[in-house]
């Protein structure tokens, strides 16, 4: 049977493994010194792997690439992809192809064990070697007395990157990037750079043994080098130690800045970007096609990653708001909710941002729509409670509750033809009008795939000065109320707009949930969720 060179390579650092793992059970004290293994460098040697994550563009540079790294001496290069690099490329003598598509036939994809390095380098399509550079990225980083810098960065071409802050709120399903002061990165950390300096120095002997590359002489000052919480708008080299990169749950996702800026940000690490760069190849010019192909599938592997991570919103530096989910003709981002708890809120997030904005958006139609028809209605339960509290929905709540007259239903067009017909309707505008199935009420939909949406509730005074309805559905709030908070109606601004209320909101609220409503916030059913786990206070 034929053995391929990813078979190899496999095996080999699988026995490798199998090594150490023996010679530091069978040596004294747990701490071997095996021969074959340096001192200091615990599970490999003092080197650099350099991964190449191949992208899967039609115009990739990967052969040239890994020609460039592989004729580094020394230096181990590998291809990672889900499947074999296409269009088909020849690569140099000694360059291993790793897959990371599971295959039944064969073992689990363990990409790590095919790095014996203590760092790893992972270089964009297109970037050319520099002699030493690798060297010199990887003693920055050991030199670096801040133990938040888990990566050093160098840019690929002229075009340098942006240094970018970034805050990723997993509650809010949120990256959120913004400029950052480089004086004030740079001039921070004056100490560490020159702590670096004198490190490098001290270990200059140690790196003259090194014969995988030749020495680096970029005469930049370390001292231009920026800490950054992201890096965008140009190719880079990230370097890092191995134990770090495959200690991420997703380590060579890609686009492979995105994913490590993100995953890095979450575990409070920094970015170091060097003012050194690599050369980028050069290329003729692309066609018109191949620009709009590459474009696009950067595009949908930047989709793909916020779905992998649950991102739904990034707000960009520059105030644009990039939204992932919640269109018209995509369904909602969680399913059925049952006992008033949704699925995300069990996993300490709130709604999905997209899912709020679009539910704005349906209320907004909605009020417009009972406005211009004439229809006395208000705000109900606990969109009122988010409109007092905050002007908005409730950041963790999944519909929007308004009160009407029952008696008013046949002046809204939309109605009137769900109840004539018995049947949905679709406005104009594609939200999708139905009565409920579980009583006497009704929804009005974002769309007819999309299911967030405004429940409608059609309350009647019961002769006694009571407002009742014909459907409950056993929520604590779910209760009759005095009609006289609705004569007259009052307002508060919700949702961007000024919609009506109860005359005296508080009160109302009160009434509904208990003294306290308002300023005491909690889930709708504590004894599943409380609000205190996911602030931390409780």
């Amino acid at each position: 049977m034929r053995i391929t060179p990813c078979q190899a390579a496999l095996a080999a650092a699988i026995t490798l493994n199998l090594l150490f793992l023996l010679c530091s059970r069978l040596s004294p004290g747990g701490s071997p010194q095996c021969r074959g293994v340096p001192r200091g460098v615990p599970g490999g040697v003092p080197g650099v792997t350099v991964i190449l994550r191949d992208s899967r563009d039609p115009e990739q540079d990967l052969e040239g690439t890994a020609r460039s790294f592989s004729s580094l001496p020394g230096l181990p290069v590998l291809v990672v992809s889900e499947e074999a690099p296409y269009p088909p490329v020849t690569l140099p003598a000694g360059v291993t192809v790793l897959s990371l598509r599971p295959q039944p036939h064969r073992s689990a994809p363990r990409p790590e064990l095919a790095v014996l390095t203590r760092h790893v380098a992972l270089v964009p399509d297109g970037a050319r070697a520099v002699p030493g550079l690798l060297r010199h990225m990887r003693d920055v980083l050991e030199a670096t007395a801040d133990g938040t810098v888990r990566v050093v960065a160098a840019a690929v071409g002229d075009v340098r990157p942006n240094c970018l802050d970034l805050e990723v709120d997993v509650k809010a399903w949120t990256a959120r990037y913004s400029h950052q002061s480089d004086h004030k990165e740079r001039n921070g950390h004056k100490s560490d750079h020159k702590s670096d300096h004198k490190e490098r120095n001290g270990h200059k002997s140690d790196h003259n043994q090194q014969s995988d590359h030749n020495d680096h002489r970029s005469g930049h000052n370390d001292h231009q080098a920026v800490r950054c919480g992201a890096l965008d708008g140009a190719p880079v080299v990230l370097l890092l130690r191995s134990r770090d990169l495959f200690s991420l749950p997703f380590p060579l996702s890609t686009p492979v800045v995105t994913s490590l800026s993100i995953q890095a940000s979450l575990r409070g690490w920094r970015l170091l970007l060097l003012p050194d760069s690599f050369p980028l190849s050069p290329r003729p010019p692309s066609s018109p096609h191949s620009l709009w192909k590459s474009q696009t599938l950067r595009e949908q592997q930047h989709r793909a990653l916020m779905e992998e991570f649950g991102l739904k919103l990034e707000e960009l530096p520059d105030g644009r708001r990039r939204w992932h989910g919640c269109a018209k003709d995509t369904p909602r981002c969680f399913g059925t909710v049952r006992s008033q708890t949704p699925e995300y809120l069990l996993a300490g997030r709130w709604t999905p941002p997209c899912c709020l904005q679009a539910l704005r958006v349906t209320a907004r139609h909605v009020l417009a729509e009972l406005d211009s028809a004439g229809v006395r209605h208000w705000l109900e339960g606990g969109s009122l409670l988010g409109a007092v509290r905050l002007g908005d929905i409730i950041p963790w709540d999944y519909d929007v509750d308004v009160g009407l007259y029952l008696q008013d239903v046949p002046k809204c067009r939309w109605l009137a033809a769900v109840v004539t017909t018995g049947q949905p309707v679709e406005d104009p505008q594609g939200f999708f009008w139905e009565k409920a199935s579980e009583g006497e009420f009704f929804r009005v939909h974002f769309s007819r795939t999309n299911r967030l949406h405004v429940d409608l509730w059609p309350f009647f005074p019961d002769g006694r000065g009571m407002m009742t309805k014909e459907t409950w559905l056993g929520h604590g709030q779910d209760v009759e109320f005095p009609e006289r908070f609705l004569q007259p109606l009052g307002s508060v601004l919700f949702a961007g707009l000024v919609a009506k209320a109860p005359n005296s909101p508080r009160e109302f609220l009160e009434f509904k949930f208990g003294p306290g409503a308002v300023e005491r916030p909690q889930y709708p059913n504590p004894g599943l969720r409380r609000l205190e786990q996911d602030l931390g206070t409780g």
